[in-house]
C-alpha cells in the first residue's frame, strides 16, 4: 500500500527570489506556525505555503528551529517604547490604555504572531520564557513598578494572566462576540479590573 502523501497549499506565480525568498518564507511560517503551532507546523508545509523549495528553509534559517525563532520569538515592537507610551496620561486611566494597545498590536496582525505562542508554549521552551520576559518582566513588571511599590511583581502577573486570556478568546479559541467585539467595548470592560491589577488593592 502506497503511503498517504501529505497535501500542501501551493501559491501559483513566480517563485521568490533571494530575499524575496526569505521574506516569503517568513511570512508563510507565521501563518503556519499560527495555525499548526510549533510542533503541528513542518517545514514542507511552510515552504509549500511560500512557494518555494522546502531546501530554502535550510539554504536562509538553518532549519525550522531558527525560522520559529525569527518569524514568531523576535516580537515586531519595542517593549521600552510601550512602556513610555502608556505612561503618558492620568495613571488613573492606564488600565484602559493597557487594553486599547494591548489589541490594537495583536489586531493589526490579525492575532497570528500571539496564536502562533499560544499554540507553541507547551512544545517550546523559548516560548514560554519570552512569554514571561515581554509581559512579567519588560512591560507589565515595570509599569507596575512604577505606579506603586505594593507587590508589583504579583500585579504584573496578574496583569498578563488578564490579557494572556484575552488573546486567547479572541486570537486562539475566537469566542463570539469577544472575537470581534471592538477595541473601545472590551478596553472599556476590561480596563477597570487591569486598574484594579495595578493600583488597586488586591487584598478584597
Amino acid at each position: 500500500m502506497s503511503e498517504a502523501v501529505e497535501q500542501v497549499p501551493v501559491r501559483r506565480g513566480r517563485r521568490p527570489r533571494g530575499a524575496d525568498t526569505r521574506a516569503a518564507l517568513l511570512a508563510a511560517a507565521r501563518e503556519v506556525f499560527s495555525e499548526q503551532g510549533y510542533d503541528g507546523a513542518t517545514v514542507r508545509a511552510i515552504a509549500g505555503r511560500a512557494g518555494v523549495d522546502a531546501a530554502m528553509v535550510n539554504h536562509w534559517f538553518g532549519g525550522k528551529d531558527k525560522l520559529f525563532s525569527e518569524a514568531v520569538l523576535q516580537l515586531p515592537f519595542n517593549p521600552n517604547e510601550i512602556v513610555a507610551d502608556l505612561m503618558k496620561g492620568d495613571i488613573d486611566d492606564l488600565g484602559i490604555r493597557i487594553i486599547r494597545r494591548f489589541l490594537a498590536t495583536w489586531d493589526a496582525q490579525d492575532g497570528g504572531v500571539f496564536a502562533a505562542l499560544i499554540r507553541s508554549v507547551a512544545a517550546h521552551e523559548q516560548v514560554a520564557h519570552a512569554l514571561r520576559d515581554f509581559f512579567t518582566r519588560h512591560v507589565f513588571g515595570q509599569l507596575a513598578g512604577r505606579v506603586t511599590t505594593d507587590d508589583p511583581a504579583l500585579r504584573a502577573n496578574l496583569i498578563a494572566s488578564q490579557l494572556i486570556g484575552l488573546g486567547v478568546t479572541r486570537y486562539v479559541a475566537r469566542f463570539d462576540p469577544m472575537a470581534t467585539a471592538d477595541v473601545e467595548t472590551l478596553a472599556a470592560a476590561i480596563g477597570p479590573n487591569i486598574q484594579r491589577y495595578l493600583t488597586g488593592s488586591l487584598s478584597s
